[in-house]
This record gives C-alpha cells, sequence and structure tokens, in this order.
C-alpha cells in the first residue's frame, strides 16, 4: 500500500471527516510511530507505520451506517462540551466510533445518518455534490404564491443567500393537529446552511412550528419512530454514495 496523506487514511479507516480529521492533525492529536504530525502533508503507510489518534491506534474495519429519527433536544455532533444530549447518545453501538453526517438543529427532528465511513460524510456534506435533502415543514399561516416562488428564486439574509430547490403542499403528518400548525410543506436544500428554512421563513414572515427532516438524497426517514434508528442496507448505501457522485471502494461487506 501506498503512503497516503494521514487525513485521508483517518477518514478512510471511519475515525472521522476528513475535514475533521484535518482538525485534529493540527491540534496534535495525531501520531506515526509515535512521533506526533501537526502538518496537513504528513504521510504514512497505515500497512506498516503505527497511526494514532489521542493515543488509539487508526485500524481498517468494516463501516456501519444508521438511520436515525433525532428528536427534538438532541445536539447533532459526536461530542458536546456543554454536556447535552447527542445523537451518538441514541445508537448505542459498542465498539464503533460513529459521527454524524451533517448537522441537524437541536429545535428540529428528524432523519440523521450516522457512520463511521468518512468518505461518504464528505460527500454528502460537502455543498459540491448538491446532494438534496427533503424537509416537512409545518407553519402557522399560508404564504401566498409568490412567497413561495421566492423561496426557490433565492432570498437575501445576513449576506447568505437563502434558496430552496424545490417547494410543494405536503399532506399533515399524523399528530400534526396536536402542532397547532395549518400549512404543511416538503421544501428541498441542496446547500442547507445554518439554519436555513428558518431563516427563509422569518424572511416571509411566517413562524415555523415543524421541522422534520424526511429525507437524505435516496433515503427516506419513512415510518422510523422518533428517537428509534436502524442499520442502512448495502442497496441504500450504494445508491447514496451514487447520489453524491461517488464510488464505494475499499469496504468490507
Amino acid at each position: 500500500m501506498a503512503e497516503e496523506r494521514l487525513q485521508k487514511i483517518i477518514s478512510n479507516a471511519g475515525v472521522a471527516s476528513r475535514r475533521v480529521a484535518e482538525e485534529m492533525i493540527l491540534a496534535g492529536r495525531v501520531a506515526v510511530n509515535g512521533v506526533v504530525q501537526e502538518t496537513l502533508g504528513a504521510r504514512a503507510d497505515l500497512e506498516v507505520d503505527e497511526i494514532t489518534v489521542d493515543g488509539v491506534p487508526v485500524v481498517k474495519g468494516r463501516y456501519r451506517y444508521f438511520a436515525l429519527h433525532k428528536p427534538i433536544g438532541f445536539v447533532t455532533t459526536a461530542r458536546d462540551e456543554e454536556g447535552r444530549d447527542t445523537v451518538i447518545d441514541l445508537v448505542p453501538i459498542a465498539g464503533l466510533a460513529l459521527h454524524p453526517v451533517g448537522r441537524l438543529d437541536m429545535d428540529s427532528e428528524g432523519l440523521v445518518i450516522l457512520t463511521n465511513d468518512g468518505h461518504l460524510t464528505d460527500l454528502l456534506t460537502h455543498p459540491r455534490y448538491q446532494v438534496e435533502k427533503e424537509y416537512l415543514v409545518g407553519l402557522d399561516s399560508a404564504p401566498p404564491k409568490r412567497d413561495l416562488e421566492r423561496l426557490v428564486r433565492g432570498i437575501e439574509d445576513a449576506g447568505d443567500r437563502l434558496r430552496a430547490s424545490s417547494v410543494n403542499p405536503a399532506a399533515p403528518p399524523a399528530g400534526a393537529e396536536e402542532t397547532g400548525a395549518n400549512t404543511w410543506l416538503a421544501i428541498g436544500l441542496r446547500e442547507g446552511k445554518n439554519r436555513e428554512i428558518r431563516r427563509m421563513m422569518i424572511a416571509l414572515g411566517r413562524k415555523v412550528l415543524v421541522l422534520r427532516r424526511v429525507r437524505i438524497g435516496p433515503l427516506a426517514l419513512g415510518n422510523l419512530g422518533s428517537g428509534a434508528f436502524r442499520e442502512i442496507t448495502d442497496e441504500e448505501v450504494d445508491a447514496l454514495y451514487i447520489a453524491a457522485g461517488g464510488k464505494r471502494e475499499g469496504i468490507d461487506k
């Protein structure tokens, strides 16, 4: 096996996404044969070198993929410095260094992917790959048609251009009467800027009462209950790679 950059090795081993691996290297958390590496150009060969992160050896392993229905009140991160409940707490799989793919606000709910496959994480979260995510949104009142068209054209807010890839009326979900929402929309996003849907609705003078992610690329939340999780099938993982324009390589199924 030829030498590769450390961040690629760490990502491919499922320890973290490539961007997080770069942060680990710069923070002095990565060592090769006992020598701390702090430059992004550092290289190694996992077949002959011992690579450690925080003193724990990096090894090749089987990648795992889980779909979680995140409830409101959980933060979408592997660790939280404030001690809040995280999505990792909801998937108690021993011996796996799982991380969430992307973010979902603490006050939002819905589909989150958890995995130890850093390559897929990079593909699904990088704006360049334009993987669409769909959200079911419950509002306090119905925006006029011209405002829905504005969402697709784009809205300027705090220096950002917020833009939906699609906006369509949606059927109320089970229990909709308890939410107070009287209008439901299915909104697609391809970039997912910070709190993008909420900011767009504020610009339209509407209040978001429910925000639930129901799809990431070809993977749907389906009837997965709040707080429940399931393992994603090999066919679904392949479909996610295809949606992101990537290739699934070097994985022991």
